[in-house]
């Protein structure tokens, strides 16, 4: 079939991925060790564990912050917040955190599916938590408890409103669900028989670490049409030792792509060239959230016909000012500034 035509497009960018609601804490690195704690990555923990960090996490440090987080939906909030029209399918359980997460996403322009009842007799899924756990340097550490968002599956997704959208989203962390990667590999067919776009990030290494059959499904023999990745994925998806090297290999999977390198600004492939894309030095506070910003202010300028050189030179900016903040995104009146610095 066509692509969606003007007339029957009501959105920019459809994302599918994890709905969490993050929990920030500020802590040092003697807590991580005395916990054993992987630094600097994500690692899925059950309820029981979610419960007893909390516990310590509030008596010892005190909570920093709270939003409706999952990759993803940092990410379709910035855009939304640049002024993309947006879609998320998510799934949130029947809790106080769910209505939380929903009336956070709607607040900032997201459009969402509403919440699912559970069975007759089922008792109702904790939405998902996830620990951000930020220590002196910066660096974002994550403890994950799905919850009811491990459930996801391809009901949530809304095929109307895919339909009727210029590029899918797809979150990366979405590989260690069974009915979430199902989900993921189903979109994406929709979108291509469409001729939607599909963009996908790898989110973090150890999905290629532990989950990487199934980024390998996702991807398919087809690639996708724009990655999203930091140097560490784009090294470990290629088995390469240098990002130019990595950056040739990742060309067999992706039509463009994004590989961000932190301090140090990015590189776009637009799929004639490689753009280097400058850095804004800043003094960094929270790299929580840092990819996700850059995702979201890349896509909304991409989706808006800016080019891939414009979008990474807003991506750089707005990922840039987000690391020097608490929390994972931006305030909502910065967008405005900055996309009139860079897009005019």
């Amino acid at each position: 079939m066509a692509a969606t035509s003007p007339t029957t497009q009501r959105f920019d960018i459809y994302g599918l991925g994890n709905a969490l609601v993050d929990k920030e804490f500020l802590v040092h690195d003697e807590f991580l060790r005395a916990h054993g704690i992987a630094k600097g990555s994500m690692t899925l923990i059950d309820e029981a564990r979610l419960l007893s960090l909390l516990t310590q996490l509030r008596s010892e440090f005190g909570l920093k912050g709270r939003a409706s987080g999952g990759s993803a939906a940092n990410t379709l909030v910035t855009a939304s917040y640049f002024g993309s029209r947006a879609f998320y399918s998510c799934r949130v359980g029947d809790d106080e955190a769910g209505e939380f997460y929903l009336a956070d996403l709607r607040a900032a322009g997201v459009s969402t599916n509403p919440r699912g009842a559970p069975p007759d007799g089922a008792s109702p899924a904790m939405t998902g938590r996830c620990l951000v756990l930020v220590t002196d340097d910066a660096e974002r550490t994550m403890n994950t408890f799905l919850g009811i968002t491990s459930e996801l599956s391809h009901t949530e997704i809304d095929f109307e409103a895919l339909a009727a959208s210029r590029l899918l989203y797809i979150e990366g962390y979405l590989v260690t669900s069974t009915s979430g990667r199902e989900a993921a590999v189903r979109a994406k067919a929709f979108a291509r028989e469409r001729g939607i776009e599909v963009a996908y990030t790898l989110s973090d290494s150890s999905m290629l670490q532990y989950f990487g059959d199934g980024v390998a499904q996702i991807l398919g023999e087809d690639g996708v049409d724009l990655l999203f990745c930091n140097e560490g994925e784009a090294l470990q998806w290629s088995g390469q030792s240098s990002v130019t090297a990595a950056a040739s290999a990742l060309k067999k999977i992706a039509r463009r792509f994004c590989i961000t390198l932190g301090a140090r600004g990015a590189l776009v492939y637009d799929g004639a060239s490689l753009l280097a894309i400058a850095p804004h030095p800043v003094t960094p506070l929270d790299s929580n959230g840092a990819g996700d910003v850059f995702a979201g202010a890349f896509l909304h300028a991409y989706t808006a016909g800016f080019g891939c050189q414009r979008a990474g030179d807003l991506a750089s900016l707005a990922s840039a000012r987000c690391v020097t903040q608490f929390g994972p995104r931006l305030p909502a009146q910065t967008h405005g500034e900055l996309r009139a610095q860079v897009l005019g």
